[in-house]
């Protein structure tokens, strides 16, 4: 009587564009597929399954994903039994578009409906035709889905999914939804469930964090998560991303002050400082009480670092709109700021509003706010120096340590530093260093560690272990066992 071998489990590798909101996604489509017994490829082999979750808001996504596409179709047609799969925000405006012009595409899913996609694989497979499944509302919370963590050390965490706000530029609510939010028990049960893996960090998500609680209707509920989060037991760093000026409260400024384990740190969107184009981008804020926000939180936290994000170049921005953006910059003195050239986004207002400008004006304006802006980032990070950070050490964050024989971490504040290697640091410890040098992104400690703290997270990271936060599977078949196949298209 013959012994069966079982057949290794089919591989796959997600590749992710775009926001931490995609990343995050990311993590729970890599949970998906090992709860339905996928495993990782390893590195430099190709995968059975690869699936591309894409972004609709950077410039020429659509020229990178078709271009990412044209370059997996012979990968695929050498590789039987290869399938590709298309999610994230340009597949949910795309849709059926994507199978049109990339017929070798075997999946598309949209945002609303990541945890379809083993379904939607194995689907595609026993039909031997693409399946496309776009859902129009969120069939289920992402984070009730199980998630495989890039991180030994520090987590994402959603509070909620999709934004009520109408920007004139931004694409994103009519792909993400309106707001939904998490309970907070919700959250709090996830972020001790990372603690428990020895995650040291998290990052609360959402695409407007501050707008939290409106659809459970509490007031204030962000700010009490902040605080809750922070009595969590081993717990050390707490950070959100990303809050809208018209909701920030003194409430959250409080919070962040008195709860010792939310960071002084702050990522605060201004996209233009002129009055008159924040009118057309629909902020519902103004100059004077943006720059308020920045006075309130530095005189409760002198020490906290302050980003932003800045569109220059928005449809009928004049010279004098755009000295006002730059006087806000001065004025702001951000650590540093992700500046864009204004580009149209189809389904959007703002790509059908008069006086859309010149590339070469918007390109000229573009380098005389990011070189305003290397001028303040560089002269913050000098006053840095000489200062004691406590840095969580970091895995690759750090392009030319391995030649310069140096470690990275970020600091409380956010900032990267560049330090001096030592004998069993590890990502995911802690160690204290003094700034010795400075750069406009990034600052270099060379001298002596002061402390060093193994942690968990160390030992993780060492021994190649991630936490994970199981979910709920939805009846989502597992490969090789039987299960109820939906007809193509769809229940």
């Amino acid at each position: 009587m013959g012994t069966e071998v079982e057949s290794p489990p089919r591989t796959y590798r997600v590749r992710t564009y775009g926001c931490q909101m995609n990343v995050h996604d990311s993590e729970r489509l890599s949970g998906l597929l090992e709860a339905a017994g996928y495993a990782a490829a390893a590195e430099g082999e190709d995968a059975d399954v690869v699936v591309l979750n894409t972004c609709a808001v950077r410039e020429n996504a659509d020229n990178r994903l078709y271009g990412n596409l044209g370059h997996l179709r012979p990968v695929k047609d050498a590789h039987p039994g290869m399938q590709i799969a298309v999610g994230g925000c340009l597949a949910q405006k795309d849709r059926g578009e994507i199978v049109r012009r990339a017929p070798w595409v075997d999946v598309v899913f949209g945002t609303h409906n990541v945890g379809s996609l083993p379904a939607l694989l194995e689907r595609a497979r026993h039909n031997a035709e693409a399946q496309v499944e776009i859902a129009e509302a969120l069939e289920v919370f992402p984070s009730t889905l199980p998630a495989k963590r890039d991180s030994a050390y520090s987590g994402w965490v959603s509070i909620s999914v999709g934004c009520n706000n109408t920007c004139t530029f931004c694409i994103v609510p009519a792909l993400r939804g309106r707001e939904k939010d998490r309970r907070p028990g919700e959250v709090l049960a996830e972020v001790q469930a990372l603690v428990d893996q020895g995650v040291l960090e998290v990052t609360l998500l959402g695409q407007n964090v501050n707008a939290y609680g409106v659809e459970f209707g509490q007031q204030g509920a962000f700010a009490g998560l902040l605080r809750a989060a922070g009595r969590i037991e081993g717990l050390e760093r707490i950070r959100f991303t990303s809050p809208h000026p018209r909701e920030f409260t003194d409430d959250v400024i409080a919070a962040m002050a008195e709860t010792p384990a939310v960071c002084h740190q702050l990522h605060m969107p201004l996209q233009s400082g002129s009055d008159d184009v924040l009118r057309r981008m629909r902020r519902a804020y103004r100059q004077e009480r943006y720059l308020g926000i920045l006075d309130r939180v530095r005189a409760a936290m002198p020490d906290a670092a302050i980003t932003t994000d800045v569109i220059v170049g928005f449809p009928g921005e004049t010279e004098a709109d755009f000295e006002q953006t730059l006087e806000v910059v001065r004025q702001a003195r951000f650590a540093s700021a992700y500046t864009f050239q204004y580009s149209k986004r189809p389904g959007t207002p703002a790509a059908e509003m008069v006086g859309q400008l010149p590339k070469d004006v918007v390109q000229e304006r573009y380098l005389r706010l990011t070189a305003l802006q290397e001028e303040i980032s560089w002269a913050e990070n000098r006053a840095q120096v000489g200062r004691t950070v406590e840095l969580l050490v970091a895995a690759g964050e750090g392009s030319k340590d391995a030649r310069t024989g140096r470690l990275s971490g970020r600091a409380r504040d956010g900032r990267l530093v560049h330090f001096a290697a030592a004998d069993g640091v590890r990502p995911g410890d802690v160690v204290e260093t003094v700034v010795t040098q400075a750069a406009p992104h990034h600052l270099v400690a060379d001298g002596p560690l002061l402390s060093h703290r193994r942690t968990r997270a160390g030992d993780a990271s060492e021994a190649g272990t991630r936490p994970t936060t199981p979910g709920v599977l939805l009846g989502m078949p597992r490969i090789g066992a039987p299960a109820p196949l939906a007809p193509a298209g769809g229940c």
